[in-house]
């Protein structure tokens, strides 16, 4: 009997606001678990509701009317309390259906997750398209879930089962494509802006899943693994013709946490955009210290006009000792210089608020984005805390938070957040002070221009819950009206160091 099957995103969307900047893309797990299930006979729908502009009264509506036997939510660290609120609404409109829970914040909260929120039936950790096929059957058959690998789930006299883990696929050739076609694609409106242009339709594409390595504050080795596994090139490009035959596609966000992982293998996805005369522009996110101006090159020829990358502290200390990232500055401005060359725009992202981190070790980091951000597209953020990181097990330690924090709770005041700006995810402040950090970043936001204080001030409002909470948007209104006022008096004073960061750059 084939199941109905809802996969739904919660309306206010996936990422937190840092993130959004307007666009919006298909989410790809979902798609993959979708055509998964669908080759297995079941009538699936995935319901982004906040590309269709949803409401929860609405979702509710359609839950109750539509009766599915399944109602999967996928969730972020960021946008947890959405998703919670999704499946409340969900098991309320029809309590026959199956409320699962997955995504990137799942792996290490299952518990905590099914204690708190009784509405969810079941968690799904890791990766999930095995798992959603094994539980359809269970559905179906109303028996059998202890029986499948990475599912989390309670049982009718409350009781919370763990399953044993899933082992990670190996072959990801195996996968049929995302099932693109059970979405509102074109709802999505997810176009890039290519210069001399324009902006392009797009589609999004994950190639790879892991990373080999193990920056402490990442929660990609926890969910998809250090080993990298990865579709072959030749399926990598027929799934970049299939989006183009099928969507109108002219452009690609590669997803993959480290598209160049494999020089070889990203050169012969190269080679065969070149061969087969695309002609389409794409994203991707590298690491520098695996670079080279050949494979540049190459990538510039094939289609890309911007890349990521991770500098994250300009402090060799911070970076060796406390990241454990061993690329140097030197590997980043030889990339910065590599792509400036082949008219690639490069976006290096910074973090600050690293454990032990000083106010001179950050101006080291602020030293260098003044250096290079004319010739850049810089990113930067506070140090945010995620579960299962090795981040988080030392802010435990460390007290910044308790021991007994809960991720289902929707506020504790031991811990620090900016759920209006910042998403709700805590905060790893250290050494630095709230003045500081706020003068850190409120000059990355002047420098892209992207303060819309208006805007923000009724969601900061409603997320005050504490006096510490006033103190800290206090502080940041006062370093907001100093640096204003200064801009307004063209009396802002950059320091260059020029001959520090000749130094850094050349050892």
């Amino acid at each position: 009997m084939a199941l109905k099957i809802q996969f739904y995103v919660p309306p206010g969307g996936y990422f937190a606001e840092r993130w959004s900047h307007g666009t919006m893309m298909p989410e790809l797990g979902l798609l993959y678990m979708a055509a998964m299930l669908e080759e297995a006979g079941h009538a699936v729908e995935c319901v982004p509701s906040h590309v269709l502009e949803m409401t929860f009264q609405q979702v509710y509506r359609k839950i109750q009317t539509d009766k599915p036997d399944i109602v999967g939510i996928t969730t972020t660290t960021e946008n947890r309390f959405l998703s919670f609120k999704l499946a409340k609404i969900a098991k309320e409109a029809y309590p026959e259906a199956f409320v699962v829970l997955g995504g990137p914040h799942c792996k290490t909260t299952a518990e905590d997750t099914l204690l708190n929120i009784p509405e969810i039936d079941g968690i799904v950790s890791g990766e999930g398209e095995e798992t959603m096929v094994e539980l359809s059957k269970a559905v179906e058959a109303k028996d059998g879930y202890e029986n499948v690998l990475g599912l989390s789930f309670r049982k009718h006299n409350g009781d919370i089962i763990h399953n044993g883990k899933r082992m990670l696929l190996k072959e990801l050739d195996n996968l049929p494509m995302p099932a693109r076609h059970l979405t509102p694609i074109d709802a999505y409106n997810f176009t890039m802006d290519i210069p001399g242009r324009g902006p392009l339709k797009a589609a999004n594409l994950m190639t790879s899943r892991g990373c080999p390595f193990t920056c402490t504050f990442c929660a990609t080795p926890s969910n998809w693994g250090t080993k990298v596994r990865s579709l072959s090139p030749e399926n990598v490009v027929n799934e970049i013709e299939h989006c183009m035959d099928k969507y109108g596609v002219e452009a690609i966000w590669f997803y993959d946490d480290t598209f160049n992982f494999n020089r070889t293998r990203t050169a012969q996805i190269c080679d065969l955009i070149i061969e087969r005369k695309l002609n389409i522009s794409w994203y991707c996110e590298v690491r520098v210290d695996i670079l080279t101006k050949e494979l540049a090159a190459k990538m510039a020829e094939s289609g890309l006009f911007y890349t990521g990358f991770g500098i994250e502290s300009a402090n060799e200390r911070v970076c060796r000792d406390i990241i454990t990232k061993k690329a140097t500055l030197k590997n980043a401005y030889d990339a910065i210089s590599w792509f400036n060359e082949f008219g690639v725009i490069p976006n290096p992202f910074f973090i600050f608020s690293h454990p032990t981190e000083t106010w001179e070790e950050a101006q080291e980091s602020i030293e260098i984005f003044e250096d290079v951000k004319d010739r850049c597209d810089v990113s930067a953020s506070i140090l945010h805390i995620y579960p299962g990181v090795p981040l988080e097990h030392r802010a435990i330690e460390e007290g910044k938070i308790p021991k007994d924090f809960s991720w289902s709770k929707e506020y504790d005041k031991r811990t620090i957040l900016l759920p209006a700006a910042q998403g709700h995810a805590p905060l790893y402040v250290d050494k630095l002070t709230w003045w500081q950090i706020s003068e850190i970043m409120f000059r990355f936001a002047y420098a892209h221009k992207k303060i819309a204080l208006i805007k923000k001030i009724p969601p900061v409002l409603t997320s005050i819950r504490s006096f510490a909470d006033v103190k800290r948007y206090t502080i940041m209104l006062l370093v907001y009206m100093k640096q204003r006022f200064q801009l307004l008096l063209d009396q802002r004073v950059i320091p260059k160091a020029t001959r520090r960061i000749s130094k850094k750059v050349t050892a």
